[in-house]
């Protein structure tokens, strides 16, 4: 991985981070796999700026965790940021690894890390006027398909209408959240034999009850099926499932390309999230480990945030059939002016960083306080 610059960085003179709440609509119930009702969208933003006035934005998963995300950053890892010269940023993040193990190897400890590494590979990328692709050494921008990422309507109908309006805007590509095989063969139904079709279970299963299903994975041509078991990071299971024939996708839950080293050598498709693996340098470890293995990454993406922006400045260094994320709801303001799927594609932004600007408005107005 390329350094994020070659002298001297300026001093690093402040790292503030923005907790916001922006509700959303998915025309379900939005209860299935979490603590209550899902129908916000939680987000810890962190600005980081330098004493050359160069600002950097990063994202930090926080759904449902959102204040302990926020203190994570500012706790944690902000005291290793302000007052700093970070020219080797892959560096500094396995440095503050190896700082902050004690306290918890993933899980939040890596939330707030990706954040702030977002923000810090921003801020390098805007010092040099490049879009973050180019400053990691990929030549042109890219395009890759993206796929609706529904929400669990546990409801045949429901499911088989947002397939359909999914097709209407344009995409070429489906994922549920069902576990109902049922529900899973109306969604074939409704989207017809020539889109692929994914299937996430969120850990739903034992091994043999997903075994159990191969027929209807089978029937519905599923590309995927996505944490089929419990736990999720019970990589034998997954082996035993590719060898009962279920394309397994898993990393969501994973963090760091060593974790990511087990994933990519058990299943067919490696799916890194930006804002839970530990950030752009983590993610960008991890699509190079895929590429020496021959595995397709497939990010999981489901936030709107500097994450989202992230993983799209990362599609000119992922391969042609990399499928992107795009969370199938419709929240109720954007933190910024958000790419959507057009023709059921994204791109990478010629912009410089990672080529989000925020809505300042956006950013008061569901501001959370704690």
């Amino acid at each position: 991985m390329p350094e994020a610059n070659s002298h001297s960085a300026p001093k690093i003179v402040s790292l503030k981070t923005f907790p916001l709440r922006i509700p959303f609509v998915d025309g379900g119930a939005g209860t299935g796999g979490t603590p209550s009702r899902w129908h916000e969208l939680d987000m810890v933003l962190v600005r980081v700026e330098d004493e050359a006035g160069h600002v950097g934005w990063g994202e930090a998963f926080a759904y449902f965790c959102l204040e302990p995300v926020k203190a994570a950053v500012e706790r944690m890892i902000a005291p290793f940021v302000v007052g700093q010269q970070i020219d080797d940023i892959a560096a500094w993040n396995m440095d503050i690894q190896k700082k902050l193990h004690l306290f918890g190897r993933y899980g939040i400890t890596l939330f707030a890390l990706s954040g702030v590494d977002i923000a810090l590979w921003d801020l390098a990328a805007k010092r040099k006027r490049l879009p973050l692709w180019q400053l990691l050494g990929a030549k042109a921008s890219a395009e890759r398909s993206a796929y609706a990422s529904l929400v669990r309507y546990g409801n045949a109908d429901l499911v088989a209408g947002h397939c359909s309006r999914a097709l209407d805007l344009g995409y070429r590509h489906v994922k549920l959240h069902e576990i109902d095989p049922a529900v899973i063969t109306r969604a074939r139904q409704a989207i017809g034999p020539d889109v692929p079709l994914m299937v996430d279970a969120n850990c739903a299963w034992s091994v043999e009850q997903a075994r159990a299903l191969a027929p209807v994975f089978r029937e519905s041509d599923v590309l995927w099926v996505e944490e089929p078991v419990f736990p999720p990071d019970d990589y034998q299971a997954m082996v035993a499932l590719e060898q009962a024939g279920i394309p397994v996708g898993t990393g969501e839950n994973a963090s760091t390309a060593f974790d990511f080293a087990r994933i990519i050598e058990t299943v067919t498709y490696p799916q890194p999230s930006m804002t839970k693996a530990g950030g752009v340098s983590e993610f960008v470890r991890i699509v190079e480990a895929c590429r020496a293995a021959g595995k397709v990454p497939m990010p999981h993406t489901p936030y709107f945030g500097p994450g989202y922006f992230a993983t799209l400045s990362m599609l000119p260094l992922m391969p042609v059939e990399t499928l992107v994320e795009y969370l199938f709801v419709d929240p109720e303001a954007w933190v910024a002016e958000t790419p959507k799927p057009v023709g059921g594609k994204l791109g990478s932004t010629s912009r410089s960083g990672i080529g989000f600007t925020p809505d300042l408005d956006v950013l008061e107005r569901y501001a959370v306080s704690l």
